[in-house]
């Protein structure tokens, strides 16, 4: 769970990337939009909540994060303009889902979380290589200069 932040967190240093200054939706804004899909997801999730059980051992509120887990990192993938921050939305995105997947099912085998840790790991490590060669070849990190290229 230390390495991919670690190896994120290289790859800004590598690159150079200074904080994103001008994301589409200023800050106050956004913080009002992530409540309003926290509070949906809390709205939604109460159509899919598991009858409580004595096997049950995630709390109630499990799947109404994970499903704002996954909102938010949706919403965070639409609003940033640099490759960046919008692969770590997409993290932020997989593991509401992955939130979502353990809250619905009870947990899963150990296998299975080892085959997804192993996944995270290998796409993490291609994220910083191709992220540090998108930096190489276009001199930007910045998504909206890409509306350029159209013909």
């Amino acid at each position: 769970m230390i390495l991919l932040p670690v190896i994120l967190r290289r790859l800004v240093v590598r690159i150079d990337i200074q904080r994103e200054i001008e994301p589409f939706v200023n800050v106050p804004v956004s913080v009002i939009i992530s409540g309003l899909l926290t509070l949906l997801a809390y709205v939604v999730a109460e159509a899919f909540q598991p009858e409580p059980s004595a096997k049950s051992t995630m709390g109630r509120n499990t799947l109404p994060v994970a499903i704002a887990l996954f909102l938010i990192g949706f919403f965070m993938m639409i609003n940033r303009r640099k490759a960046l921050t919008q692969v770590l939305a997409l993290l932020s995105l997989e593991n509401g889902l992955f939130l979502a997947a353990i809250s619905l099912t009870y947990g899963m085998p150990l296998i299975v979380e080892l085959g997804i840790f192993f996944d995270l790991l290998v796409a993490g490590m291609i994220l910083a290589i191709l992220v540090f060669r998108i930096r190489e070849t276009f001199d930007s990190m910045d998504v909206s200069r890409l509306s350029r290229l159209r013909g």
